[in-house]
């Protein structure tokens, strides 16, 4: 019964990452829809850590597989982090994104990457049954 109440709030807290984003976009003082693209990074981010998990033994020592797969996430996770952040310091006369929006894309990366990670902790453990990841 653990494991579903992991579930459950594992859902509700990306359900909260994602309200976070569409507020950035659609509140009427941004009403600017460009802090949607980091939805792609949140679809990207897990993809190398699944397939090396999928691909390497699991051996107690230092996986090269495995490694490159942690830096290729690490750097979609730097990417969704920058995005807002350039878009808002874009050299025009006025901004692509305001600040106000880079905030809240910035608080909803934080709560959606933390949300994938614990995904991942939770996949891992012994005693739930969604550990196929």
């Amino acid at each position: 019964m653990a494991g579903i109440k992991a579930l459950v709030s594992l859902a509700f807290s990306a359900s909260i990452g994602l309200m976070f984003l569409i507020l950035a976009c659609a509140l009427p003082e941004y009403n600017n829809w460009w802090p949607f693209f980091v939805l792609v990074f949140y679809v990207l981010a897990p993809i190398p850590t699944i397939i090396a998990r999928r691909m390497s033994e699991d051996s107690g020592g230092s996986n090269p597989c495995k490694e490159l797969a942690y830096f290729v996430t690490a750097g979609l996770v730097v990417s969704a982090f920058g995005l807002p952040i350039v878009l808002a310091r874009a050299p025009v006369e006025q901004p692509v994104i305001q600040w106000g929006a880079c905030a809240l894309v910035l608080s909803g990366n934080i709560v959606t990457f933390l949300t994938i990670w614990g995904f991942f902790v939770m996949a891992d453990s012994d005693d739930v049954e969604y550990s196929m990841w």
